[in-house]
């Protein structure tokens, strides 16, 4: 089996996307693949775990302070809801929904959000979902998934475009004192901005966005401006974002800021070559791409591969990044 086959034998929520990225396919058959996902698969089963309250439950998190555990243990039940390490809370599961693709008109979606907007508050004070909260990574996920489905998440984003930093991008850490912008903050905050110029056509955000371009193309996607050097990961000492993951959640890799600035239209530009180049390396011979991280916490049920087995999530996204930006030199 071709790899192209191989990513059409998959799920809806991937299929659809095959279909309309890497293949020739009418727009009626490719709306038909994506009115699958509220149905079958990975769609249909995520919708069917929300509860009443409008939340996916999250559990436990996994504490890496005493500090944090007795933080949780203090709060009322009520407010341990939606968003900690593990990966099935409200916030990551409507994530998911937006990820694959389902159609915001779906009635199963539709009711998911409405949920979501007459029941969920964020742990920071209580705010309602849709209004978000203090931090940029999170606001900009809440912009994000508000603009896809509909809501109305302008006061989200005008915090925003108060917030970018001098060099471009955003940091979750800005309040706390910090001068210099975050990649994990930023790819957060530009998707999110995306989904909601296009909702709006505000050129204002499409300034900003811009602007934040520029932010990871000056470091080549992967590098520190300061040095040069490709940004590793301090405790486990490897280049972090040469390693691909899906879902990447609140992390930055080449292979997501490439897949945005795709999604965003932008025209190529040698300061990609880099990090096209480590995109087009890590093909095997048989076109695809293998699954590089999984990030550690719980989730529903598997998406995609094992780590270091061939991932039809990375090698759809690959392909479609490589369709745009790779000219083969």
């Amino acid at each position: 089996m071709d790899a192209l086959a191989w990513l059409l034998d998959s799920d809806p929520a991937i299929r659809w996307q095959v279909m309309r990225d890497l293949t020739d396919a009418t727009d009626e058959l490719i709306a038909g693949e994506r009115s699958r996902i509220g149905d079958e698969g990975f769609g249909t089963r995520l919708l069917a775990l929300q509860c009443e309250d409008g939340q996916w439950r999250s559990g436990v998190p996994t504490f890496s302070s005493e500090r944090a555990e007795t933080w949780w243990r203090s709060l009322e039940p009520a407010r341990k809801g939606t968003l900690f390490p593990e990966w099935t809370s409200t916030t990551w599961s409507l994530s998911l929904l937006r990820e694959f693709g389902i159609d915001p008109s779906d009635p199963r979606a539709r009711r998911a959000v409405r949920l979501i907007r007459e029941r969920c508050r964020w742990e920071h004070d209580g705010e309602p979902y849709f209004a978000g909260e203090v931090e940029a990574c999170i606001n900009g996920r809440a912009v994000g998934n508000g603009a896809y489905f509909g809501e109305d998440v302008a006061g989200i984003v005008d915090r925003l475009l108060g917030e970018q930093m001098r060099d471009g991008g955003w940091n979750c850490e800005r309040e706390n004192g910090s001068t210099r912008s975050s990649f994990h903050s930023t790819i957060e905050v530009l998707e999110g901005l995306l989904v909601f110029e296009r909702a709006t056509g505000r050129s204002d955000v499409r300034a900003a966005r811009l602007r934040g371009h520029e932010y990871l193309l000056e470091r080549r996607l992967f590098r520190r401006l300061t040095t040069g050097e490709p940004i590793r990961d301090r405790k486990a000492g490897d280049e972090r974002f040469e390693r691909f993951a899906f879902p990447a959640y609140w992390h930055y890799d080449v292979l997501r800021g490439l897949d945005y600035l795709r999604a965003a239209g932008a025209e190529p530009d040698a300061r990609m070559r880099e990090a096209v180049d480590l995109v087009r390396s890590k093909r095997d011979g048989d076109g695809r791409w293998r699954l590089d991280r999984r990030y550690p916490g719980r989730s529903y049920f598997a998406i995609d591969a094992d780590e270091g087995q061939p991932s039809r999530w990375t090698t759809l996204r690959a392909s479609r990044v490589l369709e745009r930006f790779d000219t083969g030199t």
